[in-house]
């Protein structure tokens, strides 16, 4: 990889936390003046103005200068965003977005034009009386850049510490992507060793562009030549004249220094920690995927030297197997620690997307979340993204009605639609709540049956729950038109499909009139599951510890039959048994009732024996098996075996 590459992909990372940044503070300005708010963004913008600057980015870099020049009269108290500025601004940030993805596809961001966008932003700076760049730009920029090398010499002097005067020249490489950062970094290294008295470009300027690679500069030093000279040096810097004043104007006279004495509060700033520690690492995530994939390989293995230490009993062995085991759990663990991510991370997105649909239908809606810090593992959150998008969508759009309605209905104009995130022993579960209309289950019903999904004989008999169920079949809609946001009927099935493909589900409740709620139950992780390994017919099945209630005896005499299945009672509940006849075969032998959970459901499913609980690694079907009701992947044991591992969420389906 380049160096400019790996610019690149810093550049990108580190970006689109400004952007999120900046379209987070961008809704909560629309809710009323937060001075904290317009601080980030301004910050975010002038970082990504500088950044894309850097980086040769020119018109990102010409729309962050503009969106910079608006908000610096707000931040002064000028100006207020308005709702139609803050369209202007939201749709500058989609740009921005779009020229992030250019430039991390290998683009330089140039295929996006943002004419449009900064003549919008100057015609509101027109409006507001503002004739020149300059009016906008802050204070302390303006003074920077019109102070000359002699006053800023001037001022500078005052101060400075005692030592030999030293002009210096440097060169950065014309090769250097990023003139500008390796010329700031030499000037931090040149400002641990003494005083700058004079500077040309200013950092300032050097900071805003306007560079040509060379910096010339006066300092007071007592470090000496060579050690100047190795501060300045470094990758990418061509080369450092340094020359020596044999009457250096600025050294401070003997009153001066008499003065400076006497006056003991005014302290030079002390020199910046040249050693600091580094903290935290960005990471591609192949290489935690890689890594990851190595885990399990252990975790496999461990286990097959843990049967081979209990066939051969050796003492040796066994406790050098403890402890690889111990490390190994270790490792996993941490792996697993390192792959979970904040839900915050996609939930931070969403507020757009509803206040978007929202100003689309004309509706008052506040948007609420909780539980942003939950954690789920990244294979899990990568596949949420989509999901999470249609069902807020569907939300605003299906579920609250416009202000006029609630408002007859008795209702607040404003409709609420809450996201919220919490465990549930091993799992997680997202909710999504408005309190809208709710679903009207007649209209779905008339509905599927004008598109031909069932019979008008069959939509009579069908229960609510069938009802709802009707909404995650492709192409179904309520929306009486089609329009930019909902009607063609792609929507809610491809939310199911996308939560069963992460092996969780989804429920629906609803009252008339009140709102609704959907529930997401979701795995913490994809990867390595605790499992109890059962048999059946000489078969091996592996059952999810986390589904698993009890297990009990199986008493045949106390089975009975319901219509076309079978029930037995356990602890004084009726609960249905699932043979699993087609998967494995009938046995007769079966003497033991393993109990599963899912949701609020229990059933039981008999077998021969249990072998006992074990760590496993779960590995997705082949795709040319495809996906098969009841089994969620496979397993390799120790012993090489491999054995299916059961999915209780649509077992019972």
């Amino acid at each position: 990889m380049s160096e400019f590459e790996q610019y690149r992909s810093l550049f990108v990372a580190e970006s689109r936390e400004n952007h999120e940044n900046l379209v987070n503070n961008l809704l909560v300005l629309e809710k009323g003046t937060d001075q904290n708010a317009i601080d980030e963004i301004f910050r975010s913008i002038h970082t990504l103005k500088g950044a894309s600057a850097s980086m040769g980015f020119a018109d990102m870099e010409r729309l962050c200068h503009t969106m910079e020049d608006v908000f610096q009269l707000i931040r002064n108290g000028s100006a207020e965003v308005s709702e139609e500025l803050g369209n202007i601004l939201l749709a500058c940030t989609d740009l921005i977005e779009e020229m992030l993805d250019d430039v991390e596809a290998g683009g330089d961001s140039s295929s996006k034009n943002p004419n449009e966008q900064i003549q919008a932003l100057r015609a509101w700076l027109k409006e507001q009386g503002v004739t020149g760049k300059e009016k906008t730009e802050p204070p302390c920029r303006k003074e920077a850049e019109t102070n000359t090398p002699e006053e800023i010499q001037s001022a500078a002097s005052p101060a400075a510490d005692s030592g030999p005067e030293f002009t210096m020249t440097i060169v950065v490489s014309p090769d250097c992507m990023m003139k500008d950062v390796r010329a700031l970094i030499a000037i931090q290294n040149l400002e641990a060793l003494g005083t700058i008295l004079s500077l040309k470009p200013s950092k300032e300027a050097i900071d805003e562009g306007e560079f040509d690679g060379t910096v010339h500069l006066t300092m007071v030093s007592d470090a000496g030549e060579e050690a100047l000279r190795t501060a300045a040096l470094g990758t990418e810097i061509a080369t450092v004249e340094i020359k020596l004043l044999e009457t250096p104007a600025s050294l401070p006279t003997e009153p001066l220094l008499a003065k400076k004495a006497a006056e003991p509060d005014r302290k030079q700033p002390a020199a910046p920690d040249k050693n600091r520690e580094i903290k935290n690492l960005r990471v591609d995530i192949v290489q935690l995927d890689h890594i990851m994939n190595l885990v399990e390989d252990l975790v496999i293995n461990r286990g097959r030297l843990k049967q081979i230490s209990e066939e051969h009993k050796i003492k040796e062995m066994d406790e050098a197997i403890s402890m690889v085991e111990r490390s190994v759990s270790e490792l996993q663990n941490l792996m697993m620690a390192i792959r979970m991510i904040p839900l915050s991370h996609i939930f931070n997105r969403l507020p757009r997307v509803a206040r978007d649909v929202a100003q689309y239908d004309h509706k008052d809606v506040e948007f609420v979340m909780e539980g942003g810090e939950t954690e789920l593992d990244r294979s899990v959150m990568d596949g949420l993204n989509d999901p999470l998008l249609h069902l807020i969508r569907n939300a605003v759009n299906h579920g609250i009605e416009a202000p006029e309605i609630r408002e007859k209905a008795g209702k607040p104009r404003k409709g609420l639609v809450r996201l919220s995130a919490h465990r549930d022993r091993d799992n997680v579960i997202i909710e999504l709540v408005d309190d809208g209309a709710g679903i009207n289950v007649e209209k779905v019903k008339k509905k599927a049956v004008e598109k031909g999904l069932i019979t008008a004989e069959a939509a009579e008999t069908l229960t609510a729950d069938q009802a709802i169920d009707l909404l995650f079949q492709p192409g179904f809609s309520t929306a009486d038109k089609i329009t930019d946001i909902s009607g063609r009927g792609v929507g809610l099935d491809v939310v199911k499909r996308a939560i069963e493909s992460l092996k969780g589900t989804i429920k629906v409740e609803t009252t008339p009139g009140k709102g609704s709620t959907f529930e997401l139950l979701l795995p913490p992780t994809m990867a390595i599951v605790d499992v109890m390994i059962v048999r059946i017919r000489n078969k091996r099945l592996a059952i999810p510890i986390s589904s698993i209630v009890e297990v009990a005896n199986f008493k045949k005499d106390g089975m009975h039959r319901i219509g076309n299945g079978e029930v037995t009672m356990i602890r004084d509940e009726v609960l249905q048994i699932l043979w699993l006849n087609d998967m494995v075969g009938s046995s007769d032998r079966c003497e033991i009732l393993i109990v599963i959970q899912y949701q609020k459901r229990k059933c039981c499913i008999p077998v021969d024996a249990v072998e006992g609980q074990q760590e496993v690694v779960v590995k997705p079907l082949s795709g040319f098996i495809g996906t098969t009701k009841g089994i969620s992947g496979v397993t390799i044991l120790g012993d090489g075996d491999v054995v299916p591992v059961l999915d209780v969420n649509t077992m019972q389906e």
